[in-house]
């Protein structure tokens, strides 16, 4: 199986000094709502990513903790990227649905990890694909738990 381009440029950096770092900032330039958490992907492999930000002024909520929606966002990073990760090029994938329960204030740096419990079979036709989000604080509290849902299909050739 070949891999994506981005999940490429992720084995090419992230074994050097700085590569993660150079890879993130890759992709909140690919993507630049993702800059607004100041995204830092930690571990990326099928049907795992991991993913931090800081608590900074600006992801504030109204009280100064970690924005609900800023949560919101490192969640879909994680869930991106394990899905780069894991859907083989013959397939694509687009987001379809978020659920989401915010279980406690976020008052630290935050830590996504989106994990798939299996990896699926990517055959002839489409399919939904859960993929389980934990938000956790530094201290591995749980703050935001949810599902995201993708869409995956056979590209059309």
């Amino acid at each position: 199986m070949s891999q994506t381009p981005t999940f490429a440029m992720w084995h090419k950096l992230a074994g050097k000094p700085g590569g993660k770092q150079l890879f993130s900032a890759a992709m909140c330039l690919r993507v630049p709502y993702f800059r607004t958490v100041l995204p830092s992907v930690r571990e990326l492999r099928p049907g795992r990513c991991e993913v931090t930000a800081p608590k900074w002024w600006g992801v504030y909520n109204h009280i100064r903790t970690f924005h609900a929606i800023a949560a919101c966002n490192l969640a879909e990073i994680a869930m991106g990227m394990l899905a780069e990760a894991t859907v083989p090029t013959t397939h694509r994938w687009l987001p379809k649905g978020m659920s989401v329960q915010y279980v406690a204030k976020a008052e630290t740096g935050l830590r996504a990890v989106a994990a798939l419990p299996e990896l699926p079979e990517f055959g002839a036709d489409g399919f939904d694909l859960e993929v389980p989000v934990t938000i956790s604080d530094t201290n591995g509290k749980a703050v935001v738990t949810g599902t995201i849902t993708i869409w995956v299909t056979p590209k059309k050739r």
